[in-house]
């Protein structure tokens, strides 16, 4: 089933507001879907995109090879960890489990105090309403407390990214990554 069509445009504005910017982009180096339109977006813009992929994604031509960098490496793990590492905070448009896994984690990362970087979740078209609701559940049911809805901020429309990673304040956490 294809993705509706609004979603292709917002991440291809998204990434031209990156490289108009000169925000660098990293993301998990493919040229398909969201990200892949994005980055071509950025890189269409001015702008520099970093890739990292893991190696069996990489051996079936998933991979975006035009980027400014592209980094092959061992493991789904090493992958996320590098993006992680190399980005000064999270914008998280609409996507699918891939796109959930790594909000998990640096929510999760963020809430253990292992970093305090800024992740934003952009609620297009209301696009993650069930998970916000999910959250909202989770506090209701006593798994997670209240605060955890401040472990990230939600914008609802494209141009709400850049003023709010502009107010957003400096990471102070220096990563332990052995401990990730």
């Amino acid at each position: 089933m294809p993705v509706d069509e609004a979603f292709s445009k917002a991440a291809h504005d998204l990434g031209t507001q990156l490289g108009q910017n000169n925000i660098q982009l990293v993301y998990g180096g493919g040229h398909v879907g969201l990200m892949g339109i994005t980055a071509d977006a950025t890189l269409a813009a001015g702008g520099q995109v970093i890739g990292i992929i893991p190696s069996h994604l990489h051996d079936i031509e998933v991979s975006h090879e035009n980027l400014t960098e592209l980094h092959v490496v061992d493991s789904m793990h090493t992958r996320k960890q590098m993006m992680f590492e190399r980005s000064d905070a999270f914008v998280v448009l609409p996507g699918g489990l891939g796109t959930l896994d790594e909000t998990f984690e640096m929510v999760t990362w963020r809430q253990l105090g292992l970093h305090d970087k800024p992740i934003l979740l952009v609620n297009y078209k209301n696009y993650w309403k069930p998970f916000l609701e999910l959250i909202d559940h989770m506090i209701e049911a006593g798994f997670v407390e209240p605060s955890a809805k401040e472990l990230f901020l939600v914008v609802e429309s494209l141009d709400d990214i850049l003023p709010a990673l502009k107010h957003s304040p400096d990471a102070e956490i220096r990563p332990d990554i052995s401990k990730m």
